[in-house]
């Protein structure tokens, strides 16, 4: 009984700090982590760390010098070495280790056998990254970071870079229109294509850059912050007079750099190969960041006016993302649906979008456009995301690379609060002032009338 007794006393505790550490786990992934987690598997780490390398086939024969040393002083063994190992610094989402690579292996190496490693040490993920020639970084994730968005709280981020997601190793995603200027973002309906956006509006209103809205949903998507657009089509009727003012700014701007280099007005754009970020910053034009919404909408046609329409402002949107990054012009293609079967065009508008980012779709046929040229295997991984996690995306540019990243949650109240207060900021662009939009204020409400009691009488 005593015994018995003794037990209980024990295991009360123990099943205590069981079950906390199991609801930590699926809970708080992040204090889990750091209490239990990052302790078990730096120790795993540390003790098999030579052992795993050689079952994954990263050892290498040991140099002459080494062999004869060992021979000299012991009688053991002579075995392959591992890459030496650098200090293992622990981060809130996982563990950060260098490796330097033996003579005749590769990053690729160490790459192929990211799986294994996984398991071996207990993690949710590694990573590697070419840090210098024979330098590679292992990056160890300890959980599911894309279940819960947690953004880092500091992020080097500068003019025109926006930090809009979280990727799957825990690095934040930079929407950078200075490298990437123009993208393609598709998104079926509650896949977290409108959050993605948001999001971007909001980064952009600080900054000195106008803003032009093209939502051609009556404005739903991007009125709520029109305090912070200089120019917003809400209309395809609209967009066809905006699209051509858009172009004329583009052209006023290379003339604006050939007079400031001495280029004869006669040259071509084309031929122009500086743009206005050589220009002094007095005399240097604002950037533009064009949004443009549900782009299938400017696609459709319903008789031949419209289709003569619909073939100028195509050809527009494609010379603004052929010529606009010199003029310091971004585009931020949006929509649900975006083939080839939409028309004249289309194919020729997404080969000039350098960045992708592929929500959950409803088809194959548009992940296959929006990422099937730069990186097939990453179709199937878009393909694969569940309805249930809305702002998972894959996100790829013209360089092959790509990885899943996920937005986290900003309210439409947020954003547009974001953009109420940054309204001082928006630029004086006098040729997008007819297409600027009007911002409703809120009526005040009138104070409730004060009834006075009436005299009394007798």
């Amino acid at each position: 009984m005593t015994d018995l007794t003794t037990l209980l006393e024990v295991g009360g505790p123990v099943a205590a700090l069981g079950g906390g550490a199991a609801y930590a786990r699926a809970n708080h992934p992040g204090v889990y982590w750091s209490t239990v987690g990052l302790p078990i598997s730096t120790a795993r780490l540390l003790s098999s760390y030579g052992s795993v390398m050689e079952a994954c086939g990263l050892t290498v024969a040991p140099s002459r010098l080494r062999m004869l040393a060992v021979k000299a002083t012991t009688r053991r063994e002579v075995r392959p070495v591992p890459p030496r190992r650098g200090i293992i610094r622990p981060t809130s989402t996982g563990l950060r280790l260098r490796l330097r690579l033996a003579p005749g292996q590769e990053p690729a190496d160490v790459a192929a056998s990211a799986e294994r490693l996984r398991h071996a040490w207990g993690v949710h993920a590694v990573y590697v990254t070419t840090i210098k020639p024979g330098v590679v970084e292992l990056r160890l994730v300890g959980f599911d970071v894309l279940r819960r968005v947690r953004m880092p709280r500091k992020v080097d981020a500068g003019f025109l870079q926006v930090p809009v997601a979280l990727r799957e190793d825990a690095m934040p995603f930079i929407r950078d229109y200075r490298a990437v200027p123009h993208q393609l973002t598709l998104g079926a309906t509650l896949s977290g294509k409108s959050m993605y956006l948001r999001h971007l509006i909001a980064g952009l209103a600080p900054q000195p850059v106008a803003l032009v809205g093209i939502d051609c949903k009556r404005g739903v998507e991007l009125a709520p912050f029109a305090s912070r657009l200089s120019a917003l089509a809400t209309e395809p009727e609209q967009a066809a007079e905006l699209l051509p003012v858009l172009v004329k700014e583009m052209e006023d701007r290379y003339d604006l750099i050939k007079t400031r280099q001495g280029i004869a007005p006669d040259t071509p754009a084309e031929e122009i190969t500086s743009d206005i970020w050589g220009l002094p910053e007095s005399e240097r034009p604002v950037p533009l960041v064009l949004f443009v919404d549900e782009v299938a909408e400017l696609f459709l046609v319903a008789t031949r006016k419209d289709e003569e329409r619909r073939d100028e402002m195509v050809t527009q949107l494609i010379r603004l993302a052929q010529l606009g990054r010199a003029a310091g012009i971004y585009l931020e293609v949006c929509g649900q649906r975006f083939g080839a079967e939409l028309g004249k065009g289309a194919t020729m508008l997404r080969a000039q979008l350098t960045g992708r980012v592929c929500h959950r779709v409803n088809d194959e046929a548009s992940a296959k456009m929006a990422l099937g040229d730069i990186a097939p295997e990453a179709v199937m991984a878009a393909c694969a995301i569940a309805p249930e996690r809305p702002g998972l995306a894959v996100a790829g540019d013209t360089s092959g690379g790509w990885s899943r990243i996920r937005t986290p949650y900003l309210s439409l109240s947020d954003a547009a609060a974001a953009c109420r207060e940054s309204a001082r900021l928006v630029p004086d662009v006098p040729a997008l002032k007819p297409f600027l939009p009007e911002v409703a204020v809120r009526p005040v409400a009138s104070p409730a009338p004060v009834v006075e009691p009436r005299p009394a009488t007798g």
